[in-house]
């Protein structure tokens, strides 16, 4: 498939972009393909077919019905990644994405090539699961503008936030509200209930971790560990770069993820 269209597999709206070796994207809780990948997709898509579906809630999928479950979301990225055209890929997960991409290579080993986890973690860390807890509360309250000053705090690195007057802060806060999915709260609760920390030594696929040391979202202390739980795992730290990467991090993780996956054996394909 070389042209960029769209794929729907029930309730998941699919993002199918590029040609070339296959690329498998999990975004992260409350966020979405574009959120997460938008400014590397034309770029990959050069060389490689994206295939993006959007969680339940997220992009054009529909909301969840009942709580999401982790082997379930990870067997209908697969399903999205097959009903594209794809038997075979690299998983690109990125937050929550990364322990998506991780229950996805132990559940279908046949089909997975790598994995680049980006902000990623095995189990919800202390920071991550206060301002999970904190996300849930606001919004049962109704406090919706106030769970996005807490996003934005959380994503935003200190010298961003730094660079921004206090009388500026509004127009931030409405972005970032604006984008956040109807489905973040299933996100995040899904956040609070992960743990893949027993299907790390069972990852048996070259694998990149990707640390960004000033996360305040996702502790940097997480990537570690997902580094030093996967054999042979090859862990990059993007020195002060925020949960959510501006274009300079982004270019830098760009080139790294270029030359991993340039270094994989070529497919059959």
């Amino acid at each position: 498939m070389t042209a960029d269209h769209a794929v729907r597999t029930p309730h998941l709206d699919v993002l199918v972009q590029g040609s070339g070796p296959a690329l498998l994207l999990a975004h992260g809780a409350g966020g979405g393909i574009e959120g997460n990948f938008g400014l590397v997709l034309d770029d990959l898509a050069q060389d490689h077919t994206l295939v993006g579906p959007h969680y339940p809630g997220a992009g054009g999928s529909a909301v969840a019905i009942e709580p999401l479950d982790l082997d379930d979301l990870a067997d209908r990225l697969v399903a999205a990644a097959v009903a594209a055209g794809q038997d075979s890929f690299s998983v690109l997960g990125e937050s929550l994405g990364s322990a998506v991409a991780v229950r996805i290579a132990t559940r279908h080993p046949d089909r997975v090539r790598a994995l680049v986890l980006t902000a990623g973690f095995a189990v919800a860390d202390p920071a991550l699961a206060l301002t999970a807890q904190l996300i849930r509360s606001l919004a049962a309250a109704g406090q919706w503008e106030d769970v996005a000053r807490l996003a934005l705090l959380s994503c935003m690195s200190p010298a961003d936030l730094a660079d921004l007057e206090p009388a500026a802060l509004d127009e931030p806060v409405a972005r970032t509200l604006t984008a956040m999915p109807p489905g973040m709260l299933d996100h995040f609760d899904l956040v609070s209930r992960v743990d893949v920390r027993f299907d790390l030594p069972k990852v048996s696929v070259p694998t990149l971790v990707v640390a960004p040391t000033g996360d305040r979202l996702v502790l940097p202390g997480s990537s570690f560990r997902l580094a030093a739980g996967i054999p042979g795992a090859r862990l990059i730290e993007l020195p002060g770069a925020a949960h959510v990467l501006g274009p300079a991090d982004r270019a830098t993780w760009l080139r790294h993820v270029r030359a991993f996956l340039a270094a994989l054996p070529a497919t059959s394909a």
